[in-house]
């Protein structure tokens, strides 16, 4: 090693020996366990040290990541990973990743990495006409879908108010994703100006609710400035009335952005894609390819209907860009985001395409879909079990059927499954809260999971709620109605 850089024989070495692991990895996943519990002691035990003052050899550096370091993590592209939304990822992605790190790419502006720019203004092109946005419609790649709203609802903030305004109305539902509200105040927002919209029965924003409640801000002197309606909850697959919603914005006054973080993907199903009708209306857009389009982290998106309001939102002048400013046409990104530098995000997903196609990621989206009404059947022809909420986007929930047991035995039954998922290792199923208490979930989007992982994770939880004493012996009589 000199002067921090390695020879190209050791180069490749240390290059085979991680694209090894990797393999090894992929092709063995589905036999491995998706997690375990760690503690911070033995963690500390396997890794704290001084800052080492002399190099090491790197391989066995590579040994201790394959060795204390991975192993320690969840998988979270594993087949049986059911919990959160899965980031399957893909092996070409992640070699994109490796190339634009390799060549340190930055895609902050034209000058430095033109390449960079044309891929990212082809992928938002892609993005921007499968979700039926007009041609006047641009974005940006950001960290993920938190950012990519909260990159959106600023623009927003800047289009209608071109500043602060203690009297701006946010409308969120108790559905919209958490860190999009723990964002807001990120924004300078403070809670009374976050309004929950009520929902129907079904989960959803009840869009007349939504009217009610901007006509009455306007009354009292506020300002109604964004609308977040959600494509895909995470709780339940549930899309909010996009339609109807659009209507109330258009009406009001409004901007209307939409969620997508990973029910956008669904615009490549046939059988979903009405379930996402009006989506084209948004004012913008968030996106998530790190989840449904099997990108590894960190690949989000936002797309602004009209873009020339995200750069006017975001232009940054200095004394050091005046070479880069000579150079701006036809993009700079850091025009566009709060990011001035930039990783090169775009090329994983120009890499996917190009290399699968956009049929194969169709074809692995409609498996998704699929899957979760698959294993919603299962879960209704079990006694023990009932559906809660019905196949949606690839997202199912149920709890355990407990007759004669009070509420809050029935919850902590069903959390301690959750956890003992983690201790088990076969499956990770979480739970989420629909406002009645916890109840199980599971989100079936990875393109390698098979209906026999389906079965042996339902069969581990029929195990799991047996060791917690709430089921019913084999052969007891069963008499309620199957939904």
């Amino acid at each position: 090693m000199d002067q921090m850089r390695l020879s190209v024989d050791e180069m490749r070495e240390l290059g085979h020996a991680a694209v090894d692991l990797i393999a090894e990895r992929t092709h063995d996943l589905g036999n491995r366990p998706v997690a375990r519990r760690w503690t911070r002691e033995e963690l500390e035990k396997a890794l704290r040290e001084p800052v080492p003052t002399d190099g090491r050899d790197p391989l066995r550096v590579l040994d201790r990541v394959a060795a204390d370091i991975l192993p320690a993590c969840a998988a979270t592209d594993h087949p049986r990973f059911f919990a959160y939304v899965p980031s399957p990822g893909n092996f070409v992605a992640a070699v994109a990743d490796f190339l634009a790190s390799g060549a340190n790419v930055f895609a902050g502006h034209w000058l430095a990495g033109a390449g960079a720019a044309q891929v990212e203004l082809i992928v938002l092109d892609w993005l921007r006409d499968l979700l039926g946005l007009p041609a006047s419609a641009g974005g940006i790649l950001t960290s993920g879908g938190t950012q990519a709203t909260l990159v959106a609802i600023h623009a927003a903030r800047m289009d209608r108010l071109q500043a602060g305004n203690p009297g701006a109305r946010i409308y969120v539902t108790r559905h919209t994703h958490a860190a999009i509200v723990r964002g807001l105040a990120y924004l300078g927002f403070i809670p009374d100006q976050v309004h929950a919209v009520p929902t129907t029965d079904d989960q959803v924003m009840d869009a007349a609710a939504l009217q009610a409640a901007i006509d009455a801000d306007h009354a009292a002197g506020a300002v109604p400035l964004c609308v977040v309606a959600t494509a895909g909850t995470t709780s339940t697959g549930a899309i909010d009335p996009l339609n109807a919603i659009a209507d109330v914005c258009h009406r009001s006054g409004v901007w209307f952005h939409v969620d997508a973080a990973y029910g956008g993907a669904a615009v490549l199903s046939t059988r979903a894609r009405p379930l996402l009708d009006g989506i084209g209306r948004a004012d913008s857009i968030a996106m998530d390819p790190h989840k449904w389009w099997f990108q590894p982290y960190e690949a989000g998106c936002t797309l602004v209907r009209d873009a020339e309001k995200l750069r006017r939102a975001y232009t940054l002048d200095a004394v050091y860009l005046t070479e880069a400013r000579a150079a701006d046409d036809p993009v700079n990104f850091y025009d566009y985001g709060p990011q001035l530098t930039r990783s090169f995000r775009a090329l994983k997903i120009w890499m996917t395409l190009q290399t699968f196609g956009l049929n194969t990621v169709r074809e692995a989206v409609e498996h998704g879909i699929t899957l979760a009404e698959q294993t919603e059947s299962l879960i209704r022809a079990n006694p023990r079990w009932d559906v809660v909420t019905p196949a949606r986007l690839g997202v199912v929930t149920f709890r355990p059927h407990l007759p004669g047991l009070d509420d809050d035995t029935v919850h902590r039954i069903t959390r301690q499954i959750a956890q003992d998922t983690l201790t088990d290792g076969h499956a990770m199923v979480f739970t989420t809260d629909l406002g009645s208490g916890p109840v199980l979930r599971m989100c079936t989007i990875h393109p390698e999971t098979t209906t026999q992982d389906i079965g042996s994770t339902l069969d581990t939880l029929d195990r799991l709620l047996a060791h917690v004493g709430g089921s019913r012996p084999p052969g007891s009589q069963e008499t309620r109605p199957r939904r």
